[in-house]
């Protein structure tokens, strides 16, 4: 499972913006992604419902095509 998650670092540890549902003690792996002071002041302020879509749209799907781009035009009469 790999999804994106907005995080301050404070006092030497990584502080998410947002609830996460993990059991204690779950290992993850992480790359740093720095983000301009206006991108972070965007995040705090959207509605929990519009952090919930963005939340959802970041995560990566398994569709199992692994060129989807071959397919796009199969939906065209």
């Amino acid at each position: 499972m790999s999804r994106t998650v907005h995080a301050v670092f404070e006092n030497g540890v990584f502080r998410p913006t947002v609830p996460i549902d993990l059991p204690e003690n779950t290992s993850v792996e992480f790359e740093l992604r720095f983000l301009k002071e206006n991108e972070t002041a965007a995040s705090e302020k959207m509605s929990p419902g519009l952090a919930k879509a963005y939340e959802i749209l970041s995560r990566n799907y398994q569709s199992g095509n692994t060129d989807t781009a071959q397919r796009h035009n199969e939906h065209q009469p």
